[in-house]
């Protein structure tokens, strides 16, 4: 089984990374990850059902809604909608998702969202914030 530091090293050597439960108001722990990818050079992409533009930019409802493929998706929603995020990721092609938890702020781990993954055959990181694995400032 590898350890996290290869799992985020993996995850974070790839470009096009989506971020799930950006907020419209920017004050969402995933607007803070959706802020630190950009300014690590990554191409990002926001999803959130409830808007059409977060953070200046357009955003998706869905991972399937993107019209790049993307190499991965951070997940930072309430647990009950982690699974359906995950689904999503398989249904789009998406092997790699990152589920948060932070220490503030929550998590968004669901046991059944990781086995989902588990059994499709996809990456997934249970835990952690990927903003301990960027740049600083």
């Amino acid at each position: 089984m590898p350890t996290l530091k290869q799992l985020t090293d993996d995850f974070l050597a790839h470009r096009r990374i989506a971020v799930a439960g950006v907020s419209r108001t920017g004050q969402s722990p995933a607007n803070a990850i959706y802020r630190k990818l950009k300014e690590n050079g990554f191409t990002v992409y926001a999803i959130n059902p409830n808007a059409d533009m977060v953070e200046g930019e357009k955003a998706y409802p869905n991972v399937a809604a993107i019209p790049d493929a993307v190499d991965g998706v951070v997940i930072v929603t309430p647990p009950e909608a982690t699974e359906q995020i995950v689904r999503d990721c398989h249904a789009a092609g998406v092997k790699r998702v990152w589920i948060h938890q932070g220490f503030v702020h929550g998590s968004s781990l669901s046991t059944s969202a990781v086995q989902y993954a588990r059994d499709h055959d996809m990456t997934v990181i249970a835990g952690a914030c990927p903003m301990m694995f960027l740049k600083p400032d």
